[in-house]
């Protein structure tokens, strides 16, 4: 991923290549093609929008609720980097849009999207707006031009290959700083009415650079920032633990009663953790 301004500092922008990530993802989730697509492109938008908070500690999660058959997309990024996430359905299949593509806003359908800042503040910051197309970049375009009052171009791709394997990602987003002049504002438009598809750029075998000079054009970028970006899930059996350690002693007995191992699985990345009856009788006596 990239982060460099334009026109004097009155544009900021990223781009990010992510076919790793998502591939990551699919394996992770075994998530069929039109599923991929909307994780994929959830995760791509979500690393970038990570990387756009100050501390080291930010989280970041954005949620796709709608009416469709996938049962919502979520996805956590934190400020370096690193995304995780999953889809309700990730078996859902359905038919190609009017343009024989992936149709993901089909898949998602009408709901909402929210987006969730834990900045280490007493509150999380949490905004919610409508879905308009349920396509992604879109929504969170909306997204920041209502809730963040910053108008963006957001554009993100995933294409799959025959084999159903991933074989592009990628993503950007443009921002106009407060102080943007008209001039900027409208070659900016130009430029960005004339993009076919983030995809079409990626087949070309554009670097996240060679993207953003592609929106920009001749508006002397300036690369601040690389950062490496990839699928990461935080999870653990420790961390399972401290979950378990927060059911009753009541709901914990039932389970050991039961005298039957079990299995709890991290919805983010699919790891299954397994506890026998000794560890969970360890497990009550030590909480």
């Amino acid at each position: 991923m990239v982060r460099a301004t334009a026109a004097n500092s009155q544009i900021r922008a990223f781009a990010i290549t992510s076919r790793e990530m998502v591939e990551t993802a699919r394996q992770h989730h075994n998530t069929s093609p039109v599923a991929t697509a909307a994780l994929g492109r959830l995760l791509t938008g979500g690393a970038m929008m990570g990387v756009m908070m100050k501390g080291d500690k930010d989280i970041l999660t954005i949620m796709m609720k709608g009416d469709g058959p996938i049962n919502g997309v979520t996805v956590t990024a934190d400020s370096h980097g690193n995304v995780k996430g999953y889809v309700g359905n990730p078996n859902v299949l359905i038919p190609a849009n009017y343009a024989g593509k992936l149709d993901v806003g089909a898949a998602i359908g009408y709901g909402t999207l929210t987006v969730i800042k834990d900045m280490g503040l007493k509150e999380p910051y949490s905004s919610q707006v409508p879905l308009g197309t349920s396509e992604v970049a879109e929504d969170l375009t909306y997204y920041f031009a209502t809730s963040e009052q910053v108008p963006s171009a957001v554009g993100l791709g995933v294409l799959m290959s025959k084999d159903n394997t991933v074989k592009q990602a990628g993503g950007f987003i443009v921002q106009l700083m407060p102080f943007a002049d008209e001039e900027t504002i409208q070659a900016l438009e130009d430029r960005i009415s004339k993009i076919t598809s983030v995809t079409d750029m990626l087949e070309k075998g554009m670097t996240p650079e060679d993207i953003l000079k592609e929106v920009m054009g001749n508006m002397d970028v300036e690369f601040t920032d690389k950062i490496d970006t990839q699928f990461k899930c935080t999870c653990s059996k420790e961390k399972i633990v401290k979950a378990l350690a927060g059911l009753s002693n009541k709901e914990l007995d039932e389970i050991i009663n039961d005298g039957k191992a079990i299995e709890v699985k991290c919805d983010f990345c699919n790891t299954t953790y397994k506890f026998s009856v000794e560890e969970l009788k360890t497990l009550r006596k030590k909480y």
